[in-house]
């Protein structure tokens, strides 16, 4: 008997102990499934169309990075490693490319996979696909969404062909993008067509209509689309009255430092339907001025395929002060986001790899240039003074506002709270103390460290002058000026 007894409650503890575990390991599910849930999210353009919101509503400040050839050369690990480093600082959405530039279709990514069986976009080869869904995952586990081009821009007709091939035409364009919806419907995603290239003729607009459609047809509507023109031109100039366009991109380019990225946001914002606009591709860090006026030989690179000798570019190279200064002026100009880029980061260039422009340095040394740093210190600042308040009023600056290296970007929050004015060289600033309605606290918001120095308090009555800190090149600052009755944060 008493053994029949000790079996008894042996085996009715064996029972609880696995309904215990049972009971654990579904609380452990329900609880991954709703972290799933509250991971993914999607964009909306908010209701003022200025800018774009959240799921849960809130504003979505689009700090990119162009990674255009991330899916096609990275392998696992090292996309990692780069996600990882963005999120760390600040940026919220990567820019990057299914067909890739730099002969995507033909050339295999690290796990020697190509895109498309026989170069049939209704032929998706599902290995190479596997890859894009991991990089996808673990961007949406960093909390990044993904930017996401179907294709490049040469896998279109257009006026400047690449590598190629052109592949699409206007049915298979809508059953790739219905692929793509499909797959990708329940991803933090946005999808960006284009690619570097303008919209040729009516055959090429009917092509991108239908990828658009297919996209929508395959997400079931649930993500943005937008359109990725070439240099120095806007989705606005051919694209704005399209129905599937939501949102309006610009790529002010590489051609000249100072560039005036306020007058792209000034022409999108004048329009109607008003729709949201960004930046999304300034001039990269680390890039040759004008890099197509120059050719170099073999002799020119160094052991790792690298410009050994960079007075070949007479015109020099874009830098971190380059970056800060179109990130400032576009924000302030009421751009709803601004997309940083590196030379080596968007083509993933390895030692002696293959170089669609020459590099200074290659990827993984790129990840921490100091233009790439100061994307943490914008984040910082439109969060703490939120940029979807953010209102350009350029009555702000007292006196004459020169249109070149010398010009002035100001913006009043909606709410008359705070004011903020960017002074790319460091230049004094006279400024109508007016705009706010009580006493004004004024700060120096320093954009190359994110510390600030706290100037004084001052009366909201005529005009008063402010001399920055430092002045000259690499010597911007941003004046913020805050209503002393009003509760904002401080930058401190």
């Amino acid at each position: 008997m008493p053994n029949s007894e000790y079996s008894q409650q042996g085996q009715l503890s064996i029972y609880y102990n696995m309904k215990r575990i049972f009971i654990l390991s579904l609380l452990v599910t329900i609880c991954t499934f709703i972290n799933l849930i509250s991971i993914a999210q999607s964009l909306k353009v908010h209701e003022s169309q200025r800018y774009l919101v959240k799921t849960d509503g809130k504003a979505f400040m689009w700090i990119g990075d162009t990674a255009w050839e991330l899916f096609h050369k990275l392998n696992r690990e090292e996309a990692t490693e780069y996600l990882e480093n963005r999120a760390a600082k600040g940026f919220t959405i990567i820019q990057a490319v299914v067909l890739a530039e730099n002969d995507g279709l033909r050339s295999p990514n690290p796990y020697g996979e190509v895109p498309l069986i026989d170069l049939d976009p209704i032929k998706p080869n599902e290995a190479y696909f596997e890859h894009v869904d991991f990089i996808v995952n673990k961007a949406e586990e960093l909390g990044l969404f993904i930017g996401m081009l179907p294709t490049w821009g040469d896998k279109v007709f257009s006026k400047y062909p690449g590598k190629g091939p052109i592949v699409f035409n206007q049915d298979n364009a809508m059953a790739f993008g219905e692929y793509l919806g499909k797959r990708y419907k329940d991803k933090s995603i946005v999808w960006i067509l284009g690619g570097d290239r303008n919209v040729a003729n009516d055959e090429v607009l009917g092509i991108w209509q239908n990828m658009a459609r297919g996209l929508k047809k395959g997400d079931n509507e649930n993500h943005l689309i937008t359109y990725h023109p070439r240099g120095n031109s806007s989705s606005s100039y051919f694209l704005h009255n399209e129905e599937w366009l939501d949102f309006n991109m610009y790529q002010s380019g590489h051609a000249k430092r100072f560039n005036k990225v306020y007058d792209y946001a000034t022409h999108d914002m004048l329009l109607q339907p008003r729709k949201p606009f960004l930046d999304g591709e300034p001039a990269y860090e680390d890039i040759a001025v004008k890099f197509w006026d120059y050719e170099i030989s073999e002799g020119d690179l160094d052991e790792k395929g690298l410009i050994k000798n960079r007075e070949i570019f007479s015109e020099g190279f874009f830098t971190d002060y380059d970056v800060r200064i179109h990130a400032y002026w576009d924000f302030l100009a009421g751009a709803c986001g601004y997309t940083y880029g590196n030379n080596a980061i968007w083509q993933m260039y390895k030692p002696n790899g293959n170089m669609a422009i020459p590099c200074l340095y290659d990827w993984h040394e790129s990840l921490d240039r100091p233009g790439a740093a100061d994307m943490e210190h914008v984040h910082k600042i439109f969060k703490i003074r939120p940029f979807e308040k953010l209102i350009p009023d350029q009555s702000i600056v007292y006196g004459y506002n020169a249109n070149n290296e010398n010009h002035i970007q100001a913006a009043i929050a909606n709410d008359k709270s705070f004011m903020l004015i960017y002074l790319a060289k460091g230049q004094k600033v006279t400024v109508n103390m007016k705009k706010l309605n009580n006493s004004i606290e004024a700060s120096w918001y320093n954009p190359r460290d994110g510390n600030s120095i706290k100037i004084g308090e001052y009366k909201n009555d005529g005009k008063q002058e402010f001399t920055p800190p430092g002045s000259g090149e690499n010597n911007d600052w941003l004046l913020v000026l805050d209503d002393m009755k009003a509760n904002n944060l401080k930058l401190e």
